[in-house]
């Protein structure tokens, strides 16, 4: 396993992080607590989960798993605050001070642990300022709770803002982005991952497999399998079109060609792409997280990549010029489109 630096921490984080969406949501405890020791036996260190992740659940699959292993101290663990916590009180959600400060409490329970590595704003809230945002994570680090801290899904004037503000008003500042990024959507190509090599952040994209349709489940002119991530709305309509199976027709190509899966090519590019840190996987079973684990092992060339390219323009979106990632809604995860 390779060790990358954590923006400019110092701290190092495997190029892998393992995500932990799927915790409580489909996958259950006993797996989840496997899963779990493997990836650490595999040499990852990093694991990201959130508050809202079924609500709570995955935070505390991970804080159990965490503690019985004995091995919390070995890794660098993130967690995330912005959505609602709770459908009828119109205080338990967003980046207000309220709601970070209560959010981090209860996340340092459900995680049994004493502090937080990375603590992350989980998506921007336009309606309230950021330093007020940032005085509250300050204020976290300055107590002990929280070490690190970052943003997800942010501009990269958001971001630039954070730092001027953090700068101003000498505050803590953001030391990570977390943005959706993989061969359908090179968006951030554009404006966020040079901002991010500027200022010296660590780039750790979500969705690296573009919600498992780089992993080749899906075939050209044929319905999404049964148990798949878009078979219940119409979110395989907007991704599978003819671009989109242009660029995993290349993906499977180089993947037979390296004696490899699908997704162990798409996550190689994405973590070998410049500026790139740590992607984070997110199986949901035993068996999709071998799979992703093999990635670490297999190499991009340079011709592969212009191969890629040519399907796949750097810094563009594939699919109608769009791609289909999840925001949570009070409902739950429901398509979300970005262009």
């Amino acid at each position: 396993m390779e060790y990358r630096s954590l923006g400019r921490t110092g701290t190092k984080v495997s190029m892998l992080c393992l995500g932990c969406l799927m915790f409580g949501r489909r996958t259950e405890e006993p797996e989840a607590m496997d899963m779990v020791n493997v990836a650490i036996d595999a040499g990852i260190n990093f694991f990201d989960t959130a508050n809202m992740y079924s609500r709570g659940v995955s935070e505390e699959m991970v804080g159990t798993a965490l503690k019985r292993n004995g091995k919390r101290s070995r890794i660098v663990l993130a967690t995330k605050v912005h959505f609602p916590m709770d459908d009828e009180d119109p205080n338990a959600r967003g980046n207000s001070r309220r709601h970070i400060i209560e959010q981090c409490e209860a996340s340092l329970r459900r995680l049994q642990t004493d502090y937080i590595d990375l603590y992350q704003i989980h998506r921007p809230c336009p309606d309230i300022p950021i330093d007020e945002t940032l005085r509250a994570l300050d204020d976290l680090i300055r107590a002990g709770k929280v070490r690190y801290i970052g943003c997800s899904t942010f501009a990269a004037w958001q971001v630039v803002e954070s730092l001027w503000v953090s700068e101003e008003l000498r505050l803590n500042r953001f030391i990570c982005e977390q943005p959706p990024y993989h061969l359908l959507d090179r968006s951030i190509e554009r404006e966020l991952v040079p901002m991010a090599q500027t200022y010296g952040l660590a780039m750790i994209p979500w969705a690296p497999l573009a919600g498992g349709f780089l992993t080749g489940k899906y075939r050209r002119d044929q319905p999404p399998p049964a148990n798949s991530r878009y078979r219940d709305d119409n979110s395989f309509a907007l991704l599978s079109s003819d671009a989109a199976f242009n660029v995993l027709d290349v993906v499977s190509a180089i993947a037979a060609e390296k004696g490899c899966t699908p997704s162990q090519v798409a996550l190689a590019w994405c973590a070998q792409q410049p500026g790139i840190t740590s992607p984070i996987i997110g199986p949901r079973s035993m068996e999709q997280l071998q799979d992703n684990l093999e990635a670490v092992s297999v190499s991009v060339t340079d011709a592969d990549r212009a191969r890629l390219d040519k399907v796949a323009p750097p810094g563009r979106s594939t699919s109608y010029g769009t791609v289909i990632s999840y925001e949570y809604h009070q409902s739950g995860f429901g398509p979300h489109t970005y262009r």
